[in-house]
């Protein structure tokens, strides 16, 4: 598939933009995604289609942020493995939040790592994670 990449650390590329044309070989070790494009979606209505269809999802400007590998890392020492998602300027215009990475849970925007953080800390985010389905308690 043209615009989605699975990389051997579990993040899932996705250029929201024009396909490339070669995209970089996809590792054998890696599961398939169902993410799919509509070539005449607006980078609005993807970024809308992929909140709703993904109950954790970050959107980054790099898949090698440090506070993007952070969220991940403390999503996944309470048993959950986001969807992350790079997205550039343009894009970034569209989420509820202007900065990167971003942080939806059950479509709704928790925020950048200081609120997921403060969600965790606060002792909401497990609780969270499972009224959206995302993890059973």
């Amino acid at each position: 598939m043209q615009g989605l990449w699975n990389f051997p650390n579990d993040d899932v590329s996705v250029d929201l933009t024009v396909p490339p044309t070669a995209p970089p070989p996809l590792s054998s070790s890696t599961a398939s995604t169902s993410l799919s494009f509509d070539e005449e979606e607006t980078s609005e209505s993807k970024i809308e289609r992929l909140i709703s269809e993904h109950p954790v999802l970050i959107f980054t400007r790099s898949s090698s942020c440090c506070m993007c590998h952070v969220m991940k890392k403390l999503l996944s020492t309470v048993g959950v493995h986001p969807t992350v998602i790079e997205v550039d300027e343009e894009e970034i215009a569209c989420l509820a939040v202007q900065t990167a990475p971003v942080l939806f849970i059950g479509g709704a925007c928790v925020g950048g790592f200081e609120s997921l953080v403060a969600l965790h800390l606060s002792g909401h985010l497990v609780s969270r994670l499972v009224e959206v389905g995302a993890l059973w308690a």
